[in-house]
């Protein structure tokens, strides 16, 4: 079917991580298979904002009112920023148009760590939570700080007490942890790959429902450790305020098209990320039950009142 809208100059995709982030590989991912399939037929543009984690591109996004030529990626901090009095806007400020995936997160030492297993890290943040210096991206508040939370309050901690380190992008974490600056890092999965692979870092757990593949086949879930910490990072595509009904139905449909592709397969095998696709009303319904488990989880590690 013939879209009643399509472009008619340049895209941009807007990112708030620096090259190799978190919201970066996600969109070059998505710019090569929308191109190699010819999904789209005008020239594609990616800007890299860093910064608020991922906030100053989508305070960017928000500059082109009624613009369906500018658009961004989606993740948590578009929600938890308003949250916490970073932004003063979320999702509903901007035109919400597909959830493309999820990624879990790892939870990794440095190679040499006295820490060997979940166990361990779980001894250690049992004894007190404070006494582990943490690696997170890309804030105080998102998924990774989620998480962590989520295991201390299971270990009848506080998690208040979590003392964190937090960078712009989770490759910055790892390499704090592989520098020896934190004790231990909480990142997505594919941030760590490559230290993994140098033998820089060891993966004590995952955040994953069920034990992932490639070099985490071996890694447990923290489920299987019976800690109830199964949480990703979701990532998805949102529009500037303001686009028409034909313009969304433009880009659901180009994505949908982009993700049930064998090319976006392989991004997500590559990449350890996991299918969760979604169109623009499913995700709008999705971003607003996020904002009441974030909210939720704001509240217990002290971050909101």
């Amino acid at each position: 079917m013939t879209p009643a809208w399509r472009p008619h100059s340049e895209v941009e995709l807007i990112v708030g991580t620096p090259p190799g982030g978190g919201q970066d590989r996600p969109a070059r991912a998505l710019m090569r298979v929308l191109q190699a399939r010819g999904l789209i037929d005008v020239p594609m543009r990616l800007t890299n904002i860093p910064g608020k984690g991922g906030g100053k591109a989508w305070d960017a996004l928000r500059q082109h009112p009624r613009d369906p030529h500018v658009l961004s990626i989606s993740s948590a901090p578009l929600i938890t920023n308003r949250l916490l009095g970073v932004s003063d806007f979320d999702h509903t400020a901007l035109t919400p148009i597909a959830t493309l995936y999820t990624e879990y997160l790892a939870f990794v030492v440095r190679s040499d760590s006295p820490l060997r297993s979940g166990a361990d890290l779980l001894d250690r943040l049992r004894s007190n939570a404070g006494e582990l210096t943490i690696a997170i991206a890309t804030a105080v508040g998102t998924t990774n700080h989620i998480a962590l939370g989520q295991i201390v309050r299971h270990l009848g901690g506080d998690p208040k007490g979590l003392k964190l380190r937090v960078f712009d992008s989770a490759l910055y974490a790892v390499a704090d942890v592989v520098e020896g600056n934190a004790d231990a890092g909480a990142i997505s999965a594919v941030s760590a790959v490559k230290a993994l692979e140098t033998g820089g870092l060891r993966a004590l757990s995952v955040s994953a429902p069920r034990r992932m593949g490639g070099l985490f086949a071996s890694v447990p879930t923290w489920a299987e450790q019976a800690v109830p910490c199964t949480i990703g990072q979701w990532r998805g595509i949102i529009g500037a305020p303001g686009i028409t009904r034909e313009q969304i139905a433009y880009w659901e449909q180009a994505l949908a098209a982009a993700t049930a592709s064998p090319e976006w397969a392989a991004e997500l095998e590559q990449h350890y990320w996991t299918n969760t696709y979604r169109a623009s009303e499913e995700t709008r319904a999705f971003l607003d039950s996020e904002r009441v488990f974030l909210s939720g989880m704001l509240r217990e590690l002290g971050l909101i009142g």
